[in-house]
């Protein structure tokens, strides 16, 4: 009961702070009316657009660069990697030592039994 009451409290609080309207610049501000204030406030949104403009190119172009190389590791195959081969071997390696592992316990060797 005391967790639907909590949960019916928080859902409301949600809808509440989401139904409050976005404040934004009042155009009639009695402060903008100066138009060095305004050319400082656009100065200001300009510098934040480049920063922000900035920011996205960087970002996208670290994407591009990480699309590029998987596409380029497509093209190769993950057998063409070195590390792929020596880690294939290990686990070739791996399997073939558990096998041999479990045929000795199925023929009645218990040293080569798993006992948890």
């Amino acid at each position: 009961m005391r967790n639907r009451i909590f949960a019916g409290a928080v859902a409301l609080a949600l809808g509440t702070v989401a139904a409050a309207p976005a404040l934004a610049d009042d155009p009639n501000d009695p402060a903008m009316r100066d138009p060095a204030a305004r050319a400082k406030d656009r100065a200001i949104i300009r510098k934040l657009n480049r920063d922000q403009l900035a920011y996205v190119q960087k970002r996208d172009a670290e994407y591009a660069k990480g699309w590029q190389a998987w596409r380029e590791y497509q093209e190769r195959g993950p057998e063409a990697d070195e590390g792929y081969a020596s880690a294939r071997a290990r686990h070739e390696r791996d399997m073939a030592a558990w096998r041999r592992a479990v045929a000795a316990c199925e023929a009645g060797r218990w040293e080569y039994c798993d006992r948890r």
